[in-house]
């Protein structure tokens, strides 16, 4: 039963803070999205290049939606080196919002995409205040295929229903 509470809870959160839209012209400290490969593939095989470069479409995909909508995106220059050793900003205990306070941002975004399979890669992006801590927005899809076509797909779906959504 409280478990029942506590998801009801979490999703009457999520829906309040999510009525209020991201601040046109704010600034947001954009992290990247990691990449988790959980696959027997990977384990054997190790990192795919097409697999990188399509991880690096993502995000470009990501970075314009944000500019598109009259966002600011912060120079990730101050924490470059701090950045390069999180493997997954997405899931780093907070370090999102610590360096979003650092670049001066007012959102700090990361997300990743785990790998289960060739057919199932599962992906996610948050929005956090970074004065409160509070997720604002996020939403996580599992689509079905490895292809450039599906991952652009599942991420233009996150943000057209989780993250810009009207």
């Amino acid at each position: 039963m409280r478990g029942f509470i506590a998801a009801l809870t979490s999703i009457a959160m999520m829906s309040a803070a999510s009525a209020e839209g991201l601040r046109h012209g704010a600034k947001v400290a954009f992290l990247g999205l990691g990449f988790v490969d959980m696959s027997t593939e990977g384990a054997y095989n190790g990192v795919r290049a097409d697999e990188t470069e399509r991880l690096a479409l993502v995000e470009r995909l990501v970075e314009q939606r944000f500019l598109d909508e009259g966002l600011m995106l912060v120079d990730l220059a101050p924490i470059e080196n701090k950045l390069a050793n999180i493997a997954n900003p997405g899931q780093c205990y907070g370090c999102d919002i610590r360096f979003g306070q650092t670049l001066g941002a007012d959102y700090a975004v990361a997300g990743s995409v785990h790998k289960i399979s060739n057919l199932i890669v599962s992906m996610n992006l948050s929005v956090k205040d970074v004065r409160t801590g509070e997720i604002l927005r996020a939403m996580a899809v599992d689509v079905r295929s490895n292809t450039d076509t599906s991952w652009r797909r599942g991420m233009t779906y996150i943000l057209k229903n989780g993250v810009f959504r009207d």
